[in-house]
Parts: structure tokens; sequence; C-alpha cells
């Protein structure tokens, strides 16, 4: 007896990359894609015609973004499956997806091998990752942490060793500058040093 197949619904804005979804699937058996759009509200319009097992839709859309988006698809219905595509692999963005309920992330560019290992781990094990946000991901649950700091200093830290300018660290952590050399002032305080090499070194050695 033949498995049923999954029906996949893409939201792309290129209409290019559209198209290469297309070609990738009609190369794997027991996927349908029944449709593709450019936006979030066009497939929120035809949900009830559609009907998908499976959305693959970019963050990066106009009006609705995808990750806003996910809730949206989730009360149509709660057992979608529901991947994000973006070039973007900051894990502010990631953390963000997961949080509203994503069951995947994948970055662009896309291929036909990349797609088809995406889809088994949908099929599988219910979601799907790049290799690359995976690295990502881990990389963040082995940050250092230190427990006389606060939450935002352990930010500010955790910046400083990957080498941050405090523009770059105000930038990411939706602050001013002159909040940054704040947290940093306390953070030379409790270290009990004077320069951010000085503290490197020190937070290394602890």
């Amino acid at each position: 007896m033949e498995t049923q197949k999954l029906k996949i619904i893409v939201i792309e804005k290129n209409k290019v990359l559209s198209a290469a979804y297309h070609t990738y699937l009609e190369g794997f058996s027991g996927y349908l894609l029944v449709a593709t759009y450019t936006d979030i509200q066009s497939a929120l319009k035809e949900y009830k015609k559609t009907r998908p097992d499976i959305i693959f839709a970019e963050i990066g859309l106009k009006g609705i973004s995808g990750i806003d988006a996910i809730h949206l698809f989730r009360k149509k219905d709660r057992n979608v499956k529901v991947v994000m595509i973006s070039s973007n692999n900051d894990f502010d963005t990631i953390k963000r997806a997961f949080k509203q309920g994503a069951n995947g992330y994948l970055t662009k560019p896309m291929s036909a091998d990349r797609l088809d290992h995406a889809l088994t781990s949908i099929r599988n094990e219910g979601a799907a990752m790049s290799n690359d946000i995976v690295k990502k991901v881990v990389a963040n649950f082995h940050k250092k942490s230190f427990t006389f700091f606060s939450e935002r200093e352990n930010q500010i830290v955790d910046y400083l060793f990957k080498g941050a300018t405090y523009k770059v660290i105000a930038d990411k952590l939706f602050v001013t500058t002159s909040t940054v050399n704040f947290h940093i002032q306390n953070i030379y305080l409790k270290l009990n040093v004077n320069s951010k090499s000085e503290a490197l070194t020190k937070l290394e050695r602890l």
C-alpha cells in the first residue's frame, strides 16, 4: 500500500527560488507541492484549499513575517509543521523562531540534497535544522556563564569573548554604548581589573 504523500506549501518572495522548489520536489517520492506564495496573507487565504502538512516560509517577507505567521498557521491546524527559511543565521532570530513554535530552521541557499534531508527529518523526527544552525545552537548552549555577574553582564562578557566592539554589543542588545560601558565598568569592578584584556584573561582562568 502506497504511503500517503505529505502536502507542502512554500512561501518565498523570490519567484526564481519558488521555481527551484518545484524542480526539487518533483524528484522526491512521498511529497506533493500543492502551492507556492510570495506572502503570508495569500497562503492564509487559501489554507482551506491547500491543507498542507508542511509549510516552508521565508522569514523576511513583506507584511507578516514567517516567524509571526507561525501562530496564525497553528490556529488553522495545530499539527502543521512550519519550517523557517532565511539567509540569516543570527542566534537571536533562530531563538525567536523556535520560541514561536517553528519545527525547523534552514538557511539559504537551498539545494535538493538539503531539502531532501530536511523533509526526511521532519517526517521522522518532526524537526529539521541546517548544519550551520545546529552548530550555532550548540555553541550558544556552551556559552560561559558566571554566577557573580547579572544576566546582562554575562551577555556582554560573551560578546567580549567574541571580540565585539562596544558599538556592536550595543546594537546586538538594543541599548546605547554608554549603557554597555556602564555594565563593563561594573564587570571590571567585580573582577578587580582595569582593562578588557585583563578581564578576559582573568575570566579564562575562572
